[in-house]
C-alpha cells in the first residue's frame, strides 16, 4: 500500500462572495443593459416652438420685352457712334457717322489730335460695367466674357468718339467731298447697340426654347466696324412701358391663380436690388407651359441693354409658429355631434356618456373622459383611445343615442410638455421643403415655446417621453 503522507497538494481557496461584489456585479449588469438599450432605442429629440416666418419669394430668370425698332444704315462704310448705349436721344440728334473710305482714323492719327481723356462720369460708367459683370459671372457661362468684351470695347470707343467730331469737318473740307455722313435720329427713344431676334416677341409668342440661353445668339453693333447698306446700325426703345416674362412651366396653376388675384406683384431686380410693382398677365401655350408677364411703367432705361433679367417675386411673408416638417403627423379621430359631449367626473373634464351593460344585460351609462382635438360649428374631434366604432353614446338629459362611426383626420404634432406624446392639431399657413408656418394661439393647437417631437415617426400617441 502506497504511502501518501509525503505528497504536497496546492491549496484552493474558497470563493468568498461579499455584499460589495454583489452590488458591483449588479451595477455592471445594469449599466451594460442600459448601454445596450440606449443604442438599440430610437431616440426622441425635442424641438422648441418659436415664432417665425417663411417667405414664399421665388427667383426667376425672365425675358425683357420692349418696344424696340431696329434702324438700318442707308450707307456703307465704317460706323462711329456718338451716343452712349442707354442714352435718350431726341428727333434730330446725331447718333452716328459713316466714313465711306475709312480715312477718318488715319487722318486723326496723322494729325495727332492728342490723347483722349475720360471724365469722372465716364470712368464711373466703365467701373460700374466691370463690377456688374464680375458680380454675375459664372464659369459655366464663359461665353458671357465675349459679350462683356464687346460691350466694354463699344463703351470705351463711344466715349472717345466725341473727339472725332472736331476732325470730321476738317477731313471733309480737305477732300472737297463729303466723305463723312452724319446720321441723326428719326425718332426719340433710348439707344442700344445689339440685335438678337427677340425684338418683336410678345407674351403670346413664348415657348420654353426662348428661355434656353445656350441657344441665344446676340449680335453686338461695334464702333468703327465696316457695315453695308441695309445692315442694322442701332436700335431704339421707343416706349418707357416694358415687361419681364417668366416661365412657370407646367402644373403651377395655383401660383398662376395667386398672381392673377394679386393683379400687381412687387419685384426685386437682382442686378441692382431695385424694386418695382409689375402688373400681372398670364398665358399658357399649346404645350401647357405657363408664362407670367410683369409690366412696368418705369426703369426701362436701366435694363435696356439686358435681355435676360434675374428677378425675385416679393410675395407676402407668412408669419406664425415655425415647426419642422418632420414633426408633422396625420392622425384619425372620431367625430361626434357637440350636444353629445359634456363635462363630468371628479375633474369636470370633457367626456361622453358611454352606453354599457351590467352583468344582467341591463343598459346603463358610464361617463368616459375624452380629449377634444378640434371642433367645427356642430362637431367635435375626439380621441379614439377609449372609444370604439359601433359604441353608443347617450345625449345628456335625454334618451337619444348616437352610434360612433364617423371618422376624420387631422394634421398635427406631438406636444411633450407633460412628459408624454400629446397630439396637437395645427393649421398650416405656408410650407416649404423643410419648415411649415402654423397658426399660433389656437384653441386646440400650439403656443410659442411649446416642446414638440422633432421626428413624429419616432413616437406613438400618448407614449411617455424619457429624458
Amino acid at each position: 500500500m502506497a504511502d501518501n503522507r509525503n505528497k504536497i497538494g496546492k491549496y484552493r481557496r474558497p470563493l468568498n462572495l461579499n455584499i460589495g461584489m454583489l452590488i458591483f456585479a449588479a451595477i455592471f449588469v445594469y449599466v451594460a443593459i442600459g448601454v445596450f438599450m440606449y443604442f438599440r432605442t430610437e431616440h426622441i429629440v425635442g424641438y422648441s416652438v418659436k415664432e417665425g416666418s417663411l417667405t414664399s419669394n421665388s427667383i426667376y430668370e425672365g425675358i425683357a420685352l420692349r418696344s424696340e425698332e431696329i434702324v438700318s444704315s442707308s450707307d456703307a462704310g465704317y460706323v462711329n457712334y456718338f451716343v452712349r448705349e442707354g442714352e435718350r436721344v431726341a428727333v434730330g440728334n446725331l447718333v452716328y457717322t459713316v466714313d465711306e473710305t475709312g480715312k477718318l482714323s488715319d487722318y486723326i492719327k496723322a494729325n495727332e489730335s492728342g490723347e483722349n481723356s475720360l471724365s469722372d462720369v465716364d470712368l464711373a460708367e466703365l467701373k460700374n460695367e466691370i463690377v456688374s459683370f464680375i458680380s454675375r459671372f459664372e464659369r459655366t457661362e464663359f461665353s458671357d466674357v465675349y459679350n462683356f468684351k464687346y460691350s466694354m470695347e463699344g463703351t470705351a470707343l463711344k466715349l472717345s468718339n466725341y473727339n472725332i467730331l472736331a476732325n470730321a469737318d476738317a477731313l471733309n473740307g480737305a477732300s472737297g467731298n463729303s466723305l463723312i455722313k452724319y446720321r441723326n435720329a428719326g425718332k426719340s427713344g433710348i439707344v442700344t447697340y445689339f440685335v438678337d431676334g427677340y425684338e418683336n416677341l410678345t407674351l403670346e409668342d413664348m415657348t420654353a426654347e426662348y428661355f434656353d440661353t445656350k441657344n441665344y445668339e446676340i449680335t453686338h453693333l461695334v464702333n468703327n466696324e465696316l457695315i453695308a447698306g441695309g445692315d442694322p446700325v442701332y436700335k431704339l426703345c421707343t416706349n418707357e412701358d416694358w415687361s419681364v416674362v417668366i416661365m412657370l412651366g407646367k402644373d403651377n396653376e395655383e401660383l398662376v391663380e395667386e398672381l392673377l388675384e394679386k393683379e400687381y406683384v412687387e419685384v426685386k431686380f437682382l442686378k441692382n436690388q431695385y424694386t418695382s410693382w409689375g402688373k400681372v398677365d398670364t398665358y399658357t401655350n399649346a404645350e401647357g407651359d405657363a408664362f407670367v408677364s410683369l409690366t412696368f411703367t418705369n426703369s426701362m432705361i436701366t435694363f435696356c441693354a439686358d435681355r435676360f433679367i434675374d428677378i425675385e417675386l416679393l410675395l407676402e411673408d407668412e408669419k406664425g409658429l415655425k415647426i419642422p416638417n418632420s414633426s408633422i403627423v396625420e392622425k384619425e379621430f372620431y367625430i361626434v355631434p357637440k350636444e353629445y359631449v359634456t363635462k363630468g367626473g371628479n375633474s369636470g373634464r370633457d367626456g361622453v356618456l358611454l352606453e354599457t351593460y351590467d352583468e344582467n344585460g341591463n343598459a346603463t351609462t358610464e361617463f368616459v373622459e375624452t380629449t377634444i382635438y378640434d371642433a367645427t360649428d356642430t362637431e367635435y374631434y375626439l380621441d379614439d383611445s377609449v372609444l370604439r366604432s359601433g359604441n353608443y353614446i347617450v345625449k345628456p338629459e335625454s334618451t337619444q343615442k348616437y352610434a360612433i362611426s364617423k371618422t376624420g383626420s387631422l394634421i398635427g404634432v406631438y406636444n411633450i410638455n407633460k412628459g408624454y406624446a400629446d397630439f396637437k392639431q395645427v393649421s398650416i399657413l405656408y410650407q416649404n421643403d423643410e419648415y411649415a408656418i402654423v397658426k399660433s394661439n389656437t384653441v386646440y393647437g400650439l403656443n410659442v415655446y411649446d416642446y414638440i417631437v422633432l421626428d413624429a415617426s419616432t413616437v406613438n400617441d400618448n407614449e411617455f417621453i424619457y429624458e
